[in-house]
């Protein structure tokens, strides 16, 4: 590693190592490389998580179908639910803070570099050790995602797939609390000239506050599976108490957090997209600041409401405490919505996916209250209405703001423009897919059905609502094949993309697409840095000086 002016800077590949070969993306240590390839991955397990979803679906689509075995849909929820929380959302949400905030805030690489690279290996090596319980004995983990004991024990589950499942998400854990941590670094430490704290972007605030819930909630899962791995071993080693009813309340301390660990990244990605393409500086920045801050210190006390029937949690409390993330949350659509209001509006690909996920996130957010509270939580625990209200969260919400993302800084990262028609395709075939598929599962859960079943019979009442459900997501898989499309055709045949495709208004814009190793250069400075959108001070001064000359 070299030093320039006190800060530590990628080191140079190898002798012998090409920089753009394979080994030396594997070896790099360049944040843009790392987070690259976390992102990619997780995008390609995105995939593999949606073609067990469907599976699931097809299942589902008449009753008594036999699509899958009892045993195989039980480890295809397991795996679809483990991989969405532990290898999908949340690296992809912590990747692209890594990849973004050090461009954003003018640091030349990311702190502790060769750490993070460790922590890309642990998230990888943790997928693979995941996915590899498929070919076990015993298949799969069974267990759903939470793990809970004695059903996750070793008497009622044996085999290796739990096991693996274990280490699996113990790594990729581990990876994503390093990388969470060298990034927090990199924001004390390598913040470039006149960046102040309250200058920084909106996105990056949204990965300080996304990475402080990662390092407050993760070693607690840590600790969990580590009490659920040495019960599997040593039967006897805990007491009823704490092997249940403990390992409740250390998992779920984790559990809530982790959901706004996958979506707070992707309310910054958003609120960046809105500005942007309204033309206009982002409304309320400081209090949104606020309102991410005191959002993440409320997740860590609400995780009791996962608990309500269990008798085990002060329902009063929990509930209390989960109403009052109304506050952060209305002040955060309040100050985009009044971002939008008024504005010179560009309906590009990234604006209309963010522009769907305010209604979208909002049915889940609004769902979320509701369960939330105990008298509605006793009759809606284990129905498809939970079901519904989680889908809406992450996958018509969160899925819509990442993807936003994507579109949005596709050009950044890899130098060439995705279609906008290929785009818009995609847009409106999840649209209505995340609708068709999820808004008929309030209905099958107010109507009885349970979560988790791997069938039911044609006098219970659920066929229509679940032939709905599986059309939408067939759109789902479609509107997925164009995004594929999408990307491989701007590969194949570029349409190179300038340094600022959309007049966008924080740093990584004012360097070239894709950056330079070190993100700024001679070529590239850094521009003057008066608050926490220097671009759009640039274009607003030049405004003023032609018309003064003028």
């Amino acid at each position: 590693m070299t030093t320039t002016a006190g800060r530590s800077t990628p080191t140079e590949p190898r002798p012998g190592v090409k920089a753009g070969s394979v080994v030396g993306w594997l070896a790099s240590t360049d944040h843009k490389r790392i987070g690259l390839l976390t992102v990619g991955t997780s995008l390609v397990l995105l995939l593999v998580a949606g073609g067990l979803a469907m599976a699931m679906r097809a299942q589902l689509t008449q009753p008594q179908l036999e699509v899958l075995s009892n045993d195989l849909y039980n480890q295809f929820f397991t795996m679809h639910g483990s991989m969405m929380i532990y290898m999908v959302m949340t690296p992809f949400a912590i990747g692209i803070g890594l990849y973004l905030v050090p461009l954003q805030i003018g640091a030349p690489n990311v702190a502790a570099p060769r750490t993070t690279m460790l922590s890309y290996w642990l998230y990888l090596t943790g997928a693979v050790v995941m996915l590899s319980g498929f070919s076990a004995d015993s298949g799969a983990a069974d267990h759903g995602w939470y793990a809970y004991p004695p059903l996750a024990s070793s008497r009622y589950t044996p085999g290796q797939g739990v096991n693996l499942w274990i280490i699996g998400v113990a790594l990729s854990s581990l990876g994503m609390l390093l990388m969470a941590g060298t990034v927090l670094w990199t924001v004390l430490l390598k913040r470039a000239r006149g960046m102040a704290m309250l200058r920084m972007p909106v996105f990056s605030w949204s990965i300080v506050a996304t990475n402080l819930m990662v390092i407050g909630a993760f070693p607690t899962l840590l600790v969990a599976v580590g009490i659920l791995a040495g019960g599997r071993v040593y039967p006897d080693m805990f007491t009823e108490n704490i092997w249940n009813i403990g390992y409740q309340h250390l998992f779920w301390f984790f559990g809530h957090p982790v959901v706004y660990v996958m979506f707070f990244p992707f309310v910054g990605a958003v609120a960046e997209v809105l500005a942007t393409f309204a033309g206009r500086r982002f409304f309320g920045y400081k209090f949104l600041v606020l309102s991410l801050l005191l959002f993440a210190a409320l997740s860590m006390s609400v995780w009791g409401h996962h608990m309500f029937t269990t008798g085990q949690a002060a329902s009063n409390y929990y509930s209390l405490t989960s109403i009052m993330l109304v506050i952060p949350a209305g002040i955060e659509y309040f100050d985009m919505l009044a971002t939008v209001v008024g504005g010179r509006l560009r309906f590009t690909t990234p604006m209309l996916f963010a522009l769907a996920f305010l209604p979208q996130f909002l049915i889940g957010g609004l769902t979320g209250i509701m369960v939330g509270t105990p008298a509605l939580d006793y009759q809606m625990q284990d129905s498809y209405f939970l079901v519904a209200h989680w889908h809406y969260t992450l996958a018509a919400g969160s899925l819509f703001a990442l993807f936003a993302g994507v579109y949005f800084w596709f050009p950044k990262a890899s130098g060439r423009m995705l279609r906008e028609g290929l785009g818009k395709a995609h847009f409106w075939l999840w649209v209505a897919g995340t609708n068709l598929t999820f808004l008929p599962m309030f209905w099958l859960g107010l109507n009885g059905m349970p979560r988790r079943i791997p069938t039911y019979l044609p006098r219970d009442g659920f066929t229509t609502e679940n032939l709905i459900a599986t059309i939408g997501a067939g759109l789902l898989a479609v509107g997925g094949l164009v995004f594929i499309a999408n990307v491989v055709v701007a590969l194949r045949r570029p349409h190179q993309a300038p340094p600022d495709p959309w007049q966008a208004h924080t740093l990584e814009w004012a360097t070239s697409s894709p950056p330079p190793t070190f993100n700024f250069s001679e070529r590239y400075p850094i521009p003057p840095i008066r608050s926490y959108a220097p671009l759009l001070d640039l274009r607003e001064q030049e405004q003023s000086s032609r018309a003064e000359a003028g």
